[in-house]
């Protein structure tokens, strides 16, 4: 097998990494209020009932550069109950936090006796054997060797196990999954290359996720990681992960949990102190002058507070958009929004499977203010670039279904955006999170700070400005639950503006070209692009004027969040 000696160290080595540290949230987690499945401790997946595992012991590390500290740490759970699995191992980098999660499965007994045929075969089963895929000189002590469990037929391995030792794993300390309650996964997230500084021997370390994820994604993530000697990641993992059978997703909160919830973890969003263009509320937008035109027909036409006027279903076929009213004195009022009225709008949606609640939460701002363009030290504002009528920002808060634990935050940035985790989030008042709005185009960061958003290596981009200031809008508080499909439809009436799937502002083409140009020449000679280089820089959204559709019409609506 493949070794490597610059990897191992001797167990009284000064270059021994530090260990992660547990993170827990700064406040503790009440108690919720009652349900059917949500915050017990556990899941059932149909013929698996699976329990999360936060508690490690450490069984190997490794230091990716020599010499200093940062390393990556594999661990096997601790603390399993009885009756309950392994299903594989758990690794991170040293340098974060430890807050990962391994699921252990149990049989479920009973309901694999109400199964048909393929049910007379056990939902777990031991390996047959392992297959050692990587190891370190085994002359050095306390070196890892990693093994993929060999499933007998019909029955996948969820995950690889690492011992420091030479000698094969017992069969008793994993299980394989039948074979038909397992789905697809992926690699995402590279933890360790051993390739970059040594070549000769390549090992590298993925985190995993289900291949199908969003709202209607039944993949669960078992929080086990894949392991190979090839430097794609596009091959298919050898490992599956687990799929929620139960359609009644009894582990998604009820509507008075997502209350407390919301109440618990909404978080608090800060816009920049020199912020022009507020958020507002729809029905406030609506009742202050915006107009809905029609093509074909001249003059807009006044929009009832709930929307109960706009064209409802269907999907954008560009017929329709909201514009602001003629008159400039009303133009720029409501452009300016109206922050006293502003709140946040929530979709409540499962995710990897049920096993974790995603609390996304809408803001609309009536207008999307200029792009800033930063060179170098230069920035230059543009007149125009990145304007439209009707902005549409979100974030959306994850949590644990088995706890009811804040796990990560995403944070939306105009075409993209970034999945933060816990012990990297800023927090306010308990455990809510804070949300930066960067000024004029409100896109969302978690800490105060200038953003380019564009090439770091040129220094050239757009630039988000985000800082604290006296304009917050306290999502805890001022939220309206606008959609939780799970529930069913008589849990919720959804607002007549949220069946409004086309633009919320004009299409405007204008020249963005000459704008561009005009950039160009107050550059220095050394820092000049050609247009057509600038334009591959910068977000798609900030050539030519166009408003957004609604919340619903987006991908990540029913899919997972873009990143």
């Amino acid at each position: 097998m493949f070794g490597c000696e610059c990897l191992c160290w001797n167990r009284n080595s000064q270059y021994r990494p530090l260990e992660p540290q547990p993170f827990s949230l700064p406040a503790p987690i009440p108690e919720w209020p009652r349900g059917q499945g949500f915050g017990t401790g556990q899941i059932n997946l149909g013929e698996i009932v699976v329990l999360k595992i936060t508690q490690f012991e450490r069984i190997w590390s490794c230091n990716q550069l020599r010499g200093k500290t940062k390393g990556v740490t594999f661990y096997k759970p601790v603390g399993i109950p009885d009756s309950f699995f392994s299903l594989g191992h758990y690794c991170q980098p040293n340098d974060q936090a430890l807050r990962g999660y391994l699921l252990v499965a149990q049989d479920a007994a009973a309901s694999r006796l109400k199964a048909g045929p393929v049910g007379d075969s056990p939902a777990l089963k031991k390996p047959v054997s392992y297959t050692l895929m990587w190891n370190t000189d085994s002359h050095y002590d306390g070196c890892g060797y990693f093994w993929l469990p060999d499933a007998p037929a019909g029955y996948k391995a969820m995950g690889f196990l690492v011992t420091d030792n030479p000698n094969q794993p017992s069969l008793e300390e994993v299980r394989c999954v039948r074979e038909d309650l397992t789905g697809s996964c992926e690699t995402h997230n590279m933890i360790l290359n051993t390739g970059t500084n040594f070549s000769n021997n390549p090992f590298i370390v993925w985190h995993t996720r289900p291949c199908e994820r969003g709202m209607l994604g039944r993949g669960v993530s078992v929080g086990t990681f894949f392991c190979s000697t090839r430097s794609s990641p596009d091959e298919e993992p050898g490992i599956a992960c687990l799929k929620n059978l139960d359609s009644t997703l009894h582990a998604m909160p009820n509507l008075n949990q997502i209350h407390a919830l919301i109440k618990h973890y909404g978080a608090t969003v800060f816009f920049h102190p020199d912020e022009v263009y507020m958020p507002s509320s729809v029905p406030w937008f609506f009742k202050n002058g915006a107009l809905v035109y029609q093509n074909g027909k001249l003059g807009g036409k006044p929009i009832d507070s709930g929307g109960s006027n706009l064209p409802s279903g269907g999907k954008n076929d560009r017929q329709f958009w909201i514009d602001l009213p003629d008159d400039n004195d009303e133009k720029a009022y409501l452009k300016r929004g109206n922050l006293e009225s502003a709140e946040l709008y929530v979709h409540v949606k499962p995710a990897l499977g049920g096993t974790f609640t995603d609390i996304a939460m809408w803001i609309f701002c009536p207008f999307n203010g200029p792009a800033t363009i930063k060179v170098g030290i230069m920035s230059i504002p543009m007149s125009r670039i990145g304007e439209h009528i009707g902005d549409w920002e979100h974030f959306t808060i994850r949590l644990s279904n088995f706890t009811g634990e804040l796990w990560s935050v995403y944070y939306s940035q105009h075409s993209t955006g970034i999945w933060v985790d816990a012990p990297d989030l800023e927090f306010i008042e308990g455990n809510k999170p804070v949300v930066y709005a960067s000024k004029d185009g409100h896109a969302s960061f978690a800490h105060p700070g200038i953003y380019i958003q564009g090439s770091s290596k040129l220094g050239i981009g757009v630039r988000n400005d985000t800082a604290r200031s006296k304009y917050i809008v306290d999502s805890s508080t001022k939220y309206q639950i606008v959609a939780a499909e799970y529930l069913g439809e008589a849990a919720l009436e959804e607002p007549n503006w949220l069946q409004y799937m086309r633009e919320w502002g004009p299409i405007i083409v204008y020249d963005s070209r000459a704008e561009l140009e005009k950039l160009i020449s107050l550059l220095p000679v050394f820092f000049r692009f050609s247009v057509e280089n600038i334009f591959e820089l910068f977000p798609t959204e900030l050539y030519g004027e166009e408003g957004p559709t609604g919340p619903k019409e987006k991908d990540n609506w029913e899919e997972d969040e873009r990143c």
